[in-house]
């Protein structure tokens, strides 16, 4: 019986790329450097925002952090811009809450973003959000997983956990959960080989879950 949801966020709650590309771009741009397209960014995303801002600066230069504060401060304001729920999420999630079902979200997006995305576009449906900083280890990493199900009372023969990314699936398996990875999201099912059930259309984790029950 599932008990415990865990959902990565960008790409799979969320479509948060194009806020994610005018704020790395924004920030390449006050240090000279050349801008990334849309497609350059879905793939440097995904292990963080430090691993996006070392993967989108030119090769060999020095000032990855000053590049990433500049991101992080011109993201934490546009971060609502241009992202939007996928369809027919906010229709899962609540479902799974009216059937019992504890969700939580575990991202590799730095956790203030994490929490203020999820309390701006789920309110009372995300039990708990947790982003990456301080003591938080960055997935593939199962430490982020551990501790949301701590928070949520979990037991991992209980908890499953849905991501979009080749990171996600790596998560789970690290963490000793199933995976149900998501094509929707910024890579695609050629990423997610490893993924215990590999979905479509959000209605599709409904079903999953009815049959663990």
């Amino acid at each position: 019986m599932i008990k415990t949801v865990i959902f990565d966020l960008d790409g799979t709650l969320l479509n948060t790329l194009l806020d994610l590309k005018e704020s790395t771009n924004y920030a390449l741009r006050q240090f000279g450097y050349p801008e990334r397209t849309l497609e350059e960014i879905r793939y440097f995303v995904g292990n963080g925002v430090r691993k996006l801002i070392e993967r989108a600066v030119p090769a060999g230069v020095e000032n990855i952090e000053e590049c990433l504060a500049v991101f992080k401060e011109h993201y934490e304001k546009n971060m609502y811009n241009n992202t939007v729920c996928y369809n027919s999420i906010e229709m899962i999630l609540k479902e799974l809450q009216e059937q019992g079902v504890k969700i939580g979200v575990v991202s590799n997006k730095f956790d203030l973003a994490v929490k203020e995305l999820c309390e701006k576009y789920f309110s009372e449906l995300i039990d708990v959000a947790i982003g990456q900083g301080g003591e938080i280890l960055p997935k593939p990493s199962p430490f982020g997983v551990f501790k949301a199900m701590k928070e949520l009372g979990a037991e991992k023969d209980s908890t499953i956990y849905v991501g979009d990314s080749e990171v996600d699936v790596q998560t789970a398996q690290n963490a000793g959960i199933p995976c149900i990875g998501v094509t929707w999201g910024f890579r695609g099912r050629a990423y997610l080989e490893g993924a215990d059930f590999i979905i479509d259309e959000p209605c599709d984790i409904i079903d999953i879950w009815k049959n663990f029950q």
